[in-house]
């Protein structure tokens, strides 16, 4: 009776020690989902060495957006450019999502995939091509270099949270280097190209920040992916559409530029974008980011033989200064 009545305590200290212990683990980071909706490991399972080359692989297709734009406009008119480029990442994505048999997206989803769509599937591509046809890659670059930021305004409004003041006077510096830049290259007001551009960055923040809090519930790969879907009917119409009402003279270039606005920088950038974020934490992917802009201006220069306004780097230098504050600044 004696050697009962002691064992009992001892598994009660047993019991409450192994509580304490599993309170004390260390939560898992934002993203560590361990298996998707497809029943495959999610973005977690990487390495952070591989979680850092995937995210700085997606900032490489970003930056090569714009000059692959330009190309592609050699081709086709800046409506049929979108549409294709956007029925053309629609059909990958659902190749992908049909080989992994991934679910429909919970009806109460389908508004915020309707932003993502419309702000970085449909939004952003338009308007940016819009502005290519009169504004250079490099001049565009320092522009959407705000993109952070206009992004940070967009999830503070929409999630309540709140970072500090350091943060916004770093933002306010960075807006005003921007439209200081924007001002001087079109002597003192602002152009149609520049509006297009301005109104990029404002759908696509809202995409960025819609598709930021579905990333939460569901692989980011898919929020895209599912984005895309939501705009085939219209976009494969509309690229019928707009294949007989603009001229198509097709060019290697052309070509070469369809296929990497529409492959890589619209599926496959996003794609390892999401999953390098998962794996190393938004705050580090973000840094990489940073390097954006810059890089948009070596390939403006390499590929598409622009010469670079003498404002251009020291706006691009400025603006990322003001970026790599908000980063590094705490709620």
């Amino acid at each position: 009776m004696t050697a009962k009545n002691s064992a009992t305590p001892l598994r009660r200290i047993a019991v409450r020690t192994s509580a304490r212990v599993a309170s004390t683990a260390t939560p898992p980071q934002e993203g560590a989902t361990a298996v998707s909706a497809g029943g495959a490991t999610g973005p977690a399972a990487s390495p952070p060495a591989r979680g850092t080359l995937l995210a700085a692989l997606g900032v490489i297709a970003f930056s090569l957006t714009f000059p692959s734009t330009v190309w592609g406009l050699e081709s086709f008119g800046p409506w049929s450019l979108v549409a294709l480029r956007s029925t053309l990442a629609a059909l990958i994505a659902g190749y992908f999502l049909l080989a992994r048999r991934v679910p429909l997206p919970e009806r109460r989803h389908w508004a915020g995939l309707a932003v993502v769509a419309g702000g970085v599937v449909v939004g952003f591509p338009l308007l940016t091509s819009l502005a290519l046809q009169s504004s250079t890659t490099s001049h565009a670059a320092v522009v959407v270099g705000l993109l952070p930021l206009t992004t940070a305004v967009f999830a503070a409004v929409r999630t309540g949270r709140r970072p500090s003041r350091t943060f916004w006077a770093a933002a306010l510096a960075g807006a005003a280097v921007v439209i200081a830049f924007t001002l001087q290259q079109s002597g003192g007001a602002l152009s149609a190209g520049d509006l297009y551009l301005f109104g990029a960055l404002l759908v696509c923040a809202a995409g960025y920040t819609e598709g930021g809090r579905l990333a939460r519930v569901m692989p980011g790969w898919q929020v895209i992916g599912w984005a895309l879907l939501l705009c085939l009917p219209l976009m494969a119409v509309g690229s019928v559409v707009a294949l007989r009402l603009e001229p198509v003279r097709l060019t290697a270039h052309g070509v070469i530029g369809l296929v990497w606005v529409a492959a890589g920088s619209t599926f496959f950038g996003l794609y390892v974008w999401y999953r390098g974020m998962a794996a190393i934490g938004i705050p580090k992917a973000s840094q990489l980011q940073l390097a954006q802009p810059l890089l948009t201006l070596v390939w403006s220069v390499s590929l598409l033989g622009e010469r670079l306004a003498p404002a251009a780097p020291v706006a691009a230098g400025a603006v990322l200064v003001c970026i790599a504050v908000t980063q590094r600044t705490r709620e």
